[in-house]
């Protein structure tokens, strides 16, 4: 072991002792500032003082370190039950061992095995202590049993502990061979003559003769308790293992006692949902198809469970169908029983406590499908009686009506007014920089307002730069400088994410400096946001404006004195009619028999636009019969009289009334950021990935969960915030209240839990992590945390985690984890643990690709790489794996390429849906990428000299390729999106792309021609929707709009050599905008000529935007 690796593991082992400590006895300052001091203690840097106070400070708090090492008492840690504590204790000898076995296998050879061996007894332990099973009373007899038994193995750690610590202390460089070597060194230190050893390390010798006998019966002292005889030594370790062997026998008799008697064990969520049986159903599928080792022998009994809970499934199905309120406990206990199945099939446990288990919860399917069949037996006779039946809701709701809804919220009621004036005094007004504010209570549309104000065409025109960004509750000051360079600039955020803060700033102000420019600073809580940034903002009387979004109005005046502040009134009940109508019926007329019962319930949304648009929501997707919209009153009154938080109580009845399947869903959003715009296709393979979305035949999950969204959205409870290039949602977001909802009910609900990690609280923290077991998803924010080992959760299914600082070491306890996400992370990472999450549907990270040879159930790989990785054959020979995501992009194994080579019958079995970013270079990666037929997605950049044909990918829908003077041959004939970056095109190849007869998107980025004009021709892009030429090389556009019969939308960017937008693209049918970027003034011209031409033809639906960027 080198000094520099000794280094590196002493400061993660001090960091894990100190951690655990931290969550156990905070506030033991004492304890927890020595063990700082002495991993960063030096010999070489202190004199005889120095060193008898280090060596008195290691023992005098020998004993207060050593209580860390066994099971804490229930005085140490109220309120958190005896099993948790004992569970967390085990986790962390498990991350201890975790430390030991990345020593290198040379220095631990002698008791690698047994550690190993240790391990799975300890991982057998704590998944046991997570069972149901060990949940039921009386449990006292088997938990201390198992405390004895774990007490034994931290008493074997602590001197380990403390002689990897001495040793990497006093070892100064030198390099050890194996263990044995390291307990020798420590030992022949202790038992030294003291004078030597300070002969080496301090002059002072002659100077301090009385300290040095102290320090000698420091020494004595320190090696009577610091190294046992025998170590850390395998035989020590043989004589621990034969006392797991002895707990088996009472973890029998425990399970087959508590086997009958009734859970009161609350670890699964109390959301009522039916997405667990599909994903249990499908665990269980897996296991019988792939004949895992681990159930052999108990083959058919899993056979059975599946069938069983297959019925159970259905029953279910049916019971919520019904939506009856006696069925609602068979309904919690089905749902409690697929869980408890998952947990026990996913944990990785022995096949003897398999083969106790299985049987148990196979009859306890059976006893709820007979509980399911006597209230049936009941209702039926009640219903033969003569009872009329309790009105089916659920089959009134009728399907979406937006096929295409509004970007945040274009149905705007009440603001015409301030709009106006707003936009006023922006353009109006003083010549030096000024703030304007708008404030108002949540919900009221201060966002709204403002983003109407952002686009209004006076504004537009008026400032030269515009940018927007959002600073919410939690400041970032990179965050922020990053969304509004990226606004402004219109470039995308990863292209500036590594520069540091001081070089953004630099740049905003460059960017801004002399030029006349508008600010939104959107969702800010105080001064402190601009009392940072405002240094950015030249003030060189330009006439700039900052625009505040705020709850607080004080925030407007403190910043500037001359700051001008307009408060958002509530909206009449005539104003709140307006928009529920205008939101239910879009252009159609209410039925005069729903006016007045209409009127009542906007009345009852206290001026609240937010709450008018949730529970109009409600009411357009439910028939239009009054006796339905008698009952959403009755029920909004009836929470409204209940509480003073009236706005609550509205929104928390939109949710009440979702259909079950979406519950999950809506809930998952408060594991995102405030204010965040979250990517669909992000949002949607998470949700897939924690199956929450059903199968549905002839439709993809991906298909299914975008229905979910849609219907969420026309519910008013998400926001499109950004349209893709073809008129889909690209990424969505939450109002403010509506996420603090989704939080409080996922929290009450048991569903989902938002941590802030606190280096400066961490008993607070464990407190929260005490709980994690009952939270199924875990959202947690690091930005103020430097924490190594993260809590564990045996029943958590979701970890998300923002703003990772340092190396992670993951435990090994997430026994049923499916989504492992880190996002929003700036560095990158060191994580450790990774290779152990076998459940993983999905991963998300920002380092090197951990071994991924046992991830055979991972479906979506996103990797956020600074460089360009490769993709080795393991990945492309994952069968689950359906969507690989290298931000930094990759490409294929020199092994694979190899492979590829010498093999003609070259062959790869996958399942890639999609892949990005991946270079292609020549022939060889094309025989390696025709091995994924069913790619529907590719981003790549493909080599120079390759003449290059996709058409061999039949089912490639969108395609992004960078070229670099490429010969295009062919494409695939049912390509919907194209993009061309960095290539050089000939007519040849245009005309290949124009017979193109499903392309909607066509993007050509910094393309050139071969020549400097462009003759289109009747017959091609015959479904092309959008259009962009961005830095295109040409002057001549020759074209008529029966060769763009469907265009919609015309984008022109920086085409400066572009004489003219051809006049006929005009006369097309189905356009509708026309956008302008940084274009020469005669394209801005020829775009207001054709606006004109088409309003004096009666046109008015034509757009046209003009911008100088």
């Amino acid at each position: 072991m080198s000094s520099k690796q000794g280094d590196i593991l002493l400061d993660e082992l001090a960091q894990i002792v100190i951690e655990y400590i931290s969550f156990v006895s905070f506030p033991n300052t004492l304890v927890i500032d020595a063990l700082k001091s002495l991993a960063s203690f030096n010999f070489k840097d202190i004199g005889i003082d120095g060193i008898s106070n280090f060596l008195q400070e290691l023992v005098s708090f020998e004993k207060e370190v050593k209580v860390f090492f066994k099971v804490p008492n229930q005085q140490m840690i109220s309120n958190i039950s005896p099993n948790q504590v004992v569970a967390a204790f085990i986790n962390f000898l498990l991350l201890m061992l975790e430390f030991i076995l990345r020593f290198d296998p040379d220095f631990i050879a002698c008791v690698k095995g047994s550690i190993q061996i240790l391990r799975t007894e300890l991982e057998f332990v704590i998944a046991f202590l997570g069972d149901t099973a060990m949940h039921l009373e009386p449990t006292n007899n088997i938990l201390i049993d198992i405390e004895a038994v774990v007490n034994e193995v931290g008493s074997l750690f602590y001197p380990f502990f403390f002689t990897t610590l001495v040793f990497i202390l006093i070892t100064e460089g030198k390099e050890m061979t194996d263990m044995e070597a390291v307990v020798n060194e420590v030992r022949s230190f202790l038992h030294s003559d003291s004078s030597d050893f300070l002969e080496v390390t301090t002059t002072e010798v002659d100077e301090a003769k009385n300290t040095m006998t102290d320090i000698k019966a420091l020494f004595n002292e320190l090696g009577s308790f610091l190294v046992p005889d025998n170590g850390i030594s395998d035989l020590a370790l043989s004589d621990l293992l034969p006392k797991f062997e002895l707990l088996k026998p009472k973890i029998k008799e425990h399970c087959i006692r508590v086997s009958n008697m009734p859970s009161d064990m609350a670890p699964n969520t109390a959301l009522v949902s039916l997405f667990i049986f599909d994903s249990v159903l499908d665990d269980l599928m897996y296991l019988i198809n792939n004949k895992s080792d681990r159930i052999v022998g108990v083959n058919d009994q899993i056979v059975i469970l599946h069938k069983e809970l297959t019925s159970l499934g259905s029953s279910v199905t049916n019971i919520t169908m019904q939506e009856e309120a006696q069925h609602e406990e068979v309904l919690i206990q089905a749902i409690d029983i697929a869980y408890e199945v998952e947990y026990v099939i996913n944990s990785f446990p022995p096949v003897w406590y398999l083969a106790l288990r299985l049987p148990q919860l196979i009859e306890k399917i059976q006893l709820i499908k007979m509980s399911r069949m006597s209230i049936q037996e009941t209702k039926n006779k009640v219903d033969v009686a003569g009872v009329p039946e309790v009105p089916n809701y659920r089959g009134e709701q009728v399907s979406s009506q937006s096929k295409e809804p509004p970007i945040l919220e274009d149905i705007v009621v009440g603001f015409d007014n301030m709009e106006i004036e707003i936009a006023e005094q922006l353009v109006g007004g003083t010549e030096q920089l000024q703030i304007i504010s708008i404030s108002g209570m949540p919900g009221l549309g201060k966002t709204t307002l403002a983003n109407k104000v952002y686009n209004n065409p006076s504004v537009v025109y008026h400032f030269y730069e515009r940018a927007w960004c959002v600073v919410s509750q939690t400041y970032n000051k990179k965050q922020v400088l990053i969304g509004i360079l990226s606004s402004m600039k219109n470039i995308k955020g990863e292209k500036i994410v590594n520069m540091d803060d001081e070089s953004l700033a630099e740049d905003l102000y460059k960017s801004l400096k002399g030029r006349r420019y508008l600010i939104v600073m959107d969702d800010i809580w105080d001064t402190k946001p601009w009392d940072d940034l405002k240094r950015y903002f030249p003030d060189d009387g330009t006439q700039s404006r900052i625009l505040f979004t705020t709850r607080n109005k004080n925030v407007g005046s403190k910043a500037s004195p001359r700051s001008v502040i307009s408060a958002l009134p509530f909206l009449s009940e005539d104003e709140c009619w307006e928009l529920l109508r205008r939101k239910v019926f879009q252009d159609r007329n209410c039925p005069q028999e729903l006016v007045d019962i209409g009127r009542q319930i906007a009345a009852n949304c206290r001026g609240l636009p937010l709450a008018v648009v949730v529970i109009a929501g409600v009411l357009a997707n439910m028939e239009k019969k009054k006796h339905l919209w008698q009952k959403v009153a009755r029920n909004l009154s009836s929470h409204i009289s209940q509480t003073p938080d009236k706005s609550n109580q509205i929104l928390e009845l939109s949710y009440k009334h979702l259909p079950m399947h979406l519950r999950p869903c809506f809930l998952y959003f408060g594991a995102f950021e405030e204010d965040m715009e979250i990517p669909v296709r992000q949002l949607m393979s998470l949700w897939v990935a924690e199956g929450y979305i059903k199968k549905e035949e002839n439709k993809s999950l991906e298909d299914v969960a975008l229905e979910y969204l849609m219907k969420l959205i026309d519910r008013s409870l998400v926001l499109v915030a950004k349209r893709r290039s073809n008129g889909g949602v690209k990424t969505c977001k939450i109002h403010d209240l509506l996420r603090e909802m989704c939080l409080r009910m996922a929290e009450e609900k048991n569903f989902l839990k938002a941590v802030t990690l606190n280096d400066d609280d961490p008993l607070r923290f464990f407190g929260q992590v005490s709980i994690y077991q009952q939270h199924h998803c875990l959202s947690i924010d690091c930005f103020n945390s430097y924490m190594l080992s993260l809590p564990f959760g045996l029943h958590v299914r979701s970890l998300q985690f923002s703003y990772v600082h340092s190396p992670i070491l993951i435990s090994r306890s997430f026994n049923v984890l499916r989504v492992l996400n880190f996002f929003k992370n700036l560095h990158d990472q060191v994580v450790s643990g990774i290779e152990h999450l076998v459940h993983l549907r999905y991963l998300t990270i920002q380092c090197t690709l951990p071994a991924l040879e046992s991830f055979h159930r991972l479906e979506f790989l996103v990797v956020n790489n600074m460089h360009k990785v490769e993709i080795t054959e393991i990945l492309l020979n994952m069968l689950s794996l359906r969507h690989m995501q290298f931000n930094g992009g990759a490409y294929f194994s020199e092994s694979c390429r190899r492979k590829a080579t010498n093999d003609e019958s070259f062959q790869i079995d996958n399942n890639l849906q999609s892949i990005s970013v991946l270079s292609i270079s020549d022939e060889i990666d094309e025989k390696i990428l025709r091995c994924s037929p069913n790619l529907q997605r590719l981003k790549g950049r493909v080599g120079s000299s390759l003449n290059y044909s996709f058409n061999f990918l039949n089912q490639l829908e969108s395609l992004k390729a960078a070229y670099s003077l490429s010969s295009l041959i062919s494409l695939p004939l049912n390509l919907k999106q194209l993009t061309l970056v960095n290539s050089h095109i000939s007519l040849e190849q245009m005309e290949i792309i124009g017979k193109l007869k499903y392309l909607e998107v066509l993007k050509l980025e910094y393309v050139s021609f071969e020549g400097i004009q462009w003759d289109t021709s009747e017959g091609e892009f015959p479904q092309l929707k959008f259009l962009k030429l961005d830095q295109v090389q040409i002057a001549e556009w020759n074209t008529s709009r029966d060769h763009f019969p469907r265009l919609e939308r015309l984008v022109l960017q920086s085409c400066k050599l572009l004489k003219m937008i051809p006049p006929s693209l005009g006369d097309i049918s189905t356009l509708q905008m026309i956008e302008v970027y940084g274009c020469t003034e005669a394209i801005i011209k020829s775009a207001k000529k054709i606006q004109e031409e088409q309003e004096e033809k009666g046109n008015e639906e034509l757009q046209v935007i003009i911008s100088d960027y």
